[in-house]
């Protein structure tokens, strides 16, 4: 299997597309990014660690975490959620925000699509940017690379609690 990343970036739409398979089925795939005890586990580039506060995976609701430093840095974000088709697809806006959840605005609309094919679960990614300019610091801030490496995790984990199923 080759579960090659594909990565587009399309400064004229504010749109980043990711496309990702892993060798699960979709619903450990699907809980591993809607469970906040999974979610923590892989969801920041090592040697960072993913901190969930607080999580309320329905519409309407949200899940405050920290992307968490070998040193104890910690940087927060709200993800809202705005759309829910469990198994399918969810929609969250995504804001850095400050440790008392106060975001810093303009943030992102995520779009995630999972679908399953012979024991091949794909994940499809859009982030649209209401800027471009933020788009860009993302882009410089590592988020590319940073993203990799996180669905490296994730692969990772997947093939341990696949083996636990």
């Amino acid at each position: 299997m080759n579960n090659v990343l594909d990565f587009t970036v399309d400064k004229s739409t504010k749109t980043a597309l990711i496309n990702r398979e892993f060798d699960a089925d979709l619903s450990l795939v699907w809980d591993a990014f809607t469970k906040p005890e999974i979610l923590d586990q892989w969801w920041a580039p090592k040697p960072w660690a993913s901190k969930t506060k607080a999580m309320n995976f329905e519409v309407g609701g949200r899940r405050f975490y920290a992307m968490v430093s070998p040193e104890g840095q910690e940087n927060w974000s709200i993800q809202k959620y705005t759309s829910i088709t469990p198994k399918t697809n969810f929609k969250f806006l995504n804001a850095f925000a400050d440790e008392n959840e106060n975001p810093s605005l303009p943030g992102s609309e995520w779009d995630l699509t999972f679908s399953e094919q012979n024991g091949t679960t794909k994940v499809s990614v859009t982030i649209y940017n209401e800027s471009l300019e933020r788009m860009e610091k993302m882009i410089e801030m590592g988020f590319k690379e940073g993203f990799t490496m996180t669905l490296k995790s994730l692969e990772e984990l997947l093939a341990t609690l696949s083996q636990q199923q």
